[in-house]
């Protein structure tokens, strides 16, 4: 058993018979009252995001996950195939566990969570950025870059991302799989 005290960013906690994962916290000491400890968890079964207020001292059980490189195989009806590097033992995984789905390619690596006791996966995160090709945009027009605007994107693998106006079809550009921003153009 551990308690608050323990609580830290990525930490899996079991909370009412769900898996929740620490996004963010913070220790509140209050100047009248007794200390408590505010936290933002992520439900990994449904992805939704709750605000939990713990009090200090109090007991929480953490459960045990596995970070683990998959590399992304093929998309088919029953959802995403990742394929282990070191066993070379596949694994399904639903299209509603992997955020950003279209931003990722054939070969990409993810990291799949698993619970250890049960190996279960539980969820599915891209890499941070991914470098992807412009298959479609429209031409910017010159001189009309004095200010920061955008215009939509098709990318290699059918997603849509808004880019800057100086993005040209066949540039390969990184994208934040997070937030699906446009970071820069890279070098082929």
């Amino acid at each position: 058993m551990a308690t608050t005290a323990d609580i830290r960013n990525g930490l899996c906690i079991d909370l009412e018979g769900k898996l929740f994962i620490v996004l963010e916290f913070q220790h509140v000491k209050p100047g009248k009252g007794p200390a408590f400890v505010r936290t933002k968890l992520k439900n990994l079964q449904t992805g939704k995001v709750v605000d939990k207020t713990f009090s200090a001292g109090h007991k929480i059980t953490t459960a045990r996950i596995e970070r683990r490189k998959h590399q992304f195989l093929y998309r088919d009806d029953f959802g995403f195939t990742f394929m282990d590097n070191d066993t070379y033992e596949q694994v399904i995984i639903p299209v509603e566990m992997v955020e950003n789905s279209d931003l990722m390619k054939d070969g990409e690596q993810a990291e799949i969570l698993f619970h250890a006791e049960t190996e279960k996966a539980l969820t599915c995160e891209l890499p941070a950025h991914v470098t992807l090709q412009v298959t479609y945009t429209e031409p910017g027009v010159k001189g009309d870059t004095a200010t920061n605007a955008t215009k939509p994107a098709t990318l290699e693998t059918g997603a849509e991302v808004q880019v800057p106006l100086f993005v040209n079809e066949g540039d390969n550009i990184k994208v934040d799989t997070r937030n699906r921003s446009y970071i820069e153009r890279v070098k082929a």
